[in-house]
């Protein structure tokens, strides 16, 4: 484990993000692919692929390395990715805020990892990338999400008709913020 992992539960660890997780990726997407198609944008099969998940990750990696993103994985025993929480949009200055998207597996699901998860997203905001909020949407009718969200210390700040494309459609979502601290903004 490096000094960046955490033991979530037993057997499953929340750690950064690494190219290296592209198969593991695309197994995991490809097996909860319907689990999750309600919640997700409509993808091309590429995507599913390892050479998607590559394309993706290396993506996401010049993001994390730039200071715009900041992506993990929750792992098993065997370091399968069983779920993914990201910090996107990562903005500096006087806003210092992040906006979180997440997904658990479905055969993991309900465990409260994404919950602990979400709370580690937000450790990790405030005590490494220094932001002072993190937000996240969530579509409107999808509770268990919004439920995470609401015991890792979210509140509900909104709604915004027509938000996202979601599965097929421009959908309505439910806004979520976590105020982290009320330091001074620094660098």
């Amino acid at each position: 484990m490096t000094d960046r992992t955490r033991l979530l539960a037993p057997g499953v660890t929340f750690r950064p993000a690494e190219l290296a997780d592209a198969p593991s990726f695309a197994a995991a997407l490809t097996r909860n692919r319907d689990y999750m198609r309600r919640w997700e944008p409509v993808r091309p099969a590429f995507f599913y692929s390892v050479e998607g998940q590559s394309t993706r990750l290396t993506a996401l990696l010049a993001d994390r390395d730039a200071g715009r993103s900041m992506p993990w994985v929750l792992a098993d025993a065997e370091e399968r990715v069983i779920g993914a929480f990201t910090l996107s949009a990562i903005e500096r200055g006087p806003f210092r805020n992040g906006r979180l998207g997440y997904w658990v597996d479905a055969d993991h699901a309900g465990r409260g990892l994404a919950t602990a998860a979400v709370g580690a997203v937000c450790d990790e905001a405030r005590d490494l990338l220094g932001l002072h909020r993190v937000e996240a949407a969530t579509v409107t009718d999808n509770g268990p999400s919004q439920r995470v969200l609401a015991k890792a210390g979210f509140e509900q700040i909104g709604t915004a008709p027509g938000y996202l494309h979601i599965y097929g459609l421009w959908r309505d979502h439910h806004l979520f913020q976590r105020l982290l601290h009320d330091d001074l903004p620094i660098g």
